[in-house]
């Protein structure tokens, strides 16, 4: 799959840009070289001069002058190679200024000294063919040109003042022929330079943008995965891995006994061959919260090098796999409550056939109660499993809670003949929440009914009250369903939400549950909360309809 350059963050599309301008070129390492051996030759040539007058290097003429210039282009040649150590010389007229000074000085050298013959003309050909490498073809030939007519023009100022015969000319010739080959085959191999170096910025940069992006592959994933080299320090650990650990610094370098003791006590028994297994035993986390497993990938094939180390919290694990149990089970009991229905259903009508036979006296009607009152509660017990089986995925909708919640109360009101107060909606500030409609109709309906069955039979009466608001840490919406009836049984308050929870008053035990479901499935809580001066208090916390608003 392609990776387009939104997916990488800008600092990695920039890293290419950052090698390519660190990474000295082909041109600047022989500026450098070049640099060096002009110091060389300058202190050479001063040295000579100094050591030993008679030398054939020297003119018996001018061997002040000579000497004089050989001072000077060393000091200079020093000059250039510390200041370049310090500031590298840069511009287009970096290397066309240095050679002129190298030709100046060389030409100069010739003339105080044996002229040709001297042989100093000959560093024309690496000063020029080193120019040659870093110059385009044309301005290599050029400088090749004018070494050419340098030689030329000292000699033929040497031959009129008389210093030279007329033979040299040749030699001059020949030096300048040699200076031209020098520049015409620098020109291809300046051009392979050329060629690889920028060969190898490419690679320079596609490495340097690997070696980032899989970094911020492994930061931003959501398995926890730590990289420890052959001597168990880490080199990488992504932010995952660091709160599952409860590692708060920096850890990358660092040993991983320091990082994690425990988990660097089992890797080392698993290089010593205690336990074959890629698998780790259990461990508990730093803070003692979380039971770790751990998974390993040696990165080389073998025990004693890198290894690539995955974290999985054994709870969530485990949490999974109760999930996919309860899942199967939830689709088991579906299938059972729907065979269970019909025979429910034969037996319930068979006992309002019995109820209507006129042999049936006081007794037996007591019976036929039961049997309608369980044949009842069975009936409800298949309905919500069967409706929770066939839960469809939610659809959040926006809203407003003011709206909803007065059409909700005449609707309720209406439908269960409640007279009017009965249930009431406490005005308040309007709030939006974002939730499946037919589902937070159901939840609200559950615990409304629920209040109104168990509030009826209270010398109080009826008095169910809807109040809605934000909560004030978070800012999160709420739903509050409030009676003032008997409250939650002291044996349920813990498990209430639980499926099959029932107290002394029956029911079948899945309504809370129902609703609990259908408010997580939206993002929600149903939260139970004691109310002062009795009774029960349920809370729906919705969801940030900000924040999940862009989702279905």
């Amino acid at each position: 799959m392609a990776i387009s350059e939104q997916t990488i963050p800008a600092q990695f599309r920039a890293a290419g840009e950052a090698t390519r301008s660190l990474a000295p070129d082909a041109s600047r390492r022989v500026v450098r070289l070049v640099a060096v051996f002009r110091v060389l030759v300058g202190l050479a040539l001063l040295a000579v001069s100094l050591v030993s007058r008679d030398a054939p290097l020297l003119n018996e003429r001018l061997p002040a002058e000579f000497r004089s210039i050989a001072a000077l282009y060393a000091l200079l040649a020093v000059g250039i190679l510390v200041y370049q150590r310090r500031r590298p010389i840069a511009g287009p007229l970096r290397v066309p200024a240095l050679l002129s000074l190298d030709i100046a000085a060389i030409v100069m050298l010739m003339h105080t000294g044996a002229g040709i013959r001297s042989g100093i003309g000959g560093l024309l050909v690496v000063f020029v063919g080193a120019a040659a490498l870093t110059l385009p073809g044309r301005h290599a030939f050029l400088a090749a040109a004018i070494a050419t007519m340098a030689v030329l023009l000292e000699q033929a100022l040497a031959f009129s003042q008389r210093l030279a015969p007329v033979n040299d000319f040749i030699a001059a010739g020949m030096l300048g022929a040699v200076i031209f080959a020098i520049a015409a085959a620098a020109f291809p191999l300046a051009r392979r330079l050329e060629e690889s170096e920028a060969l190898a910025h490419q690679r320079g940069i596609d490495l340097a943008n690997m070696a980032q992006l899989n970094e911020y592959i492994i930061r931003n994933l959501r398995e926890s995965i730590i990289v420890v080299d052959a001597a168990n320090n880490v080199r990488l650990m992504n932010q995952t891995a660091a709160e599952q650990l409860g590692v708060r610094s920096q850890a990358n370098g660092q040993p991983l006994r320091r990082v994690s003791p425990e988990l660097a006590r089992l890797l080392d028994g698993w290089r010593r061959g205690e336990d074959a297994r890629r698998q780790l035993p259990t461990f508990v986390s730093a803070d003692g919260s979380t039971q770790i497993n751990s998974y390993l990938a040696p990165l080389e094939g073998r025990e004693d090098g890198p290894v690539l180390i995955f974290l999985e919290d054994a709870g969530l694990l485990a949490e999974k796999v109760q999930q996919s149990k309860l899942a199967a089970l939830g689709r088991l009991t579906a299938s059972i409550a729907h065979e269970v229905r019909n025979p429910v259903g034969a037996m319930s009508h068979a006992g309002q056939l019995l109820e209507e036979s006129p042999a049936i006296g006081p007794d037996e009607h007591r019976l036929l109660q039961i049997i309608r009152t369980n044949s009842r509660r069975v009936s409800d017990i298949v309905d919500n499993i069967l409706q929770l089986s066939r839960r469809e995925a939610s659809k959040p909708q926006l809203l407003s809670l003011r709206s909803w919640t007065s059409a909700f109360v005449t609707e309720f009101t209406t439908t269960l003949e409640l007279f009017e107060g009965q249930v009431a909606a406490i005005t308040s500030e309007d709030v939006e929440v974002r939730m499946d409609p037919g589902h937070l109709h159901q939840v609200v309906w559950n615990l409304c009914e629920n209040a109104v069955k168990y509030a009826s039979e209270t010398a109080g009466g009826i008095a169910v009250e809807l109040s809605w608001g934000r909560m004030p840490g978070s800012r999160r919406p709420y739903l509050e369903v409030a009676d003032r009836g008997p409250g939650i049984h002291e044996s349920l308050v813990d498990r209430v939400f639980e499926p099959f929870a029932t107290g002394p008053a029956g029911g079948t035990g899945l309504g809370l549950f129902i609703s609990r479901e259908l408010c997580e499935c939206n993002r929600a809580a149903l939260i139970l909360e004691p109310r002062k001066g009795g009774g029960s208090l349920f809370r729906i916390v919705f969801a940030d309809p900000a924040r999940w608003g862009g989702e279905a």
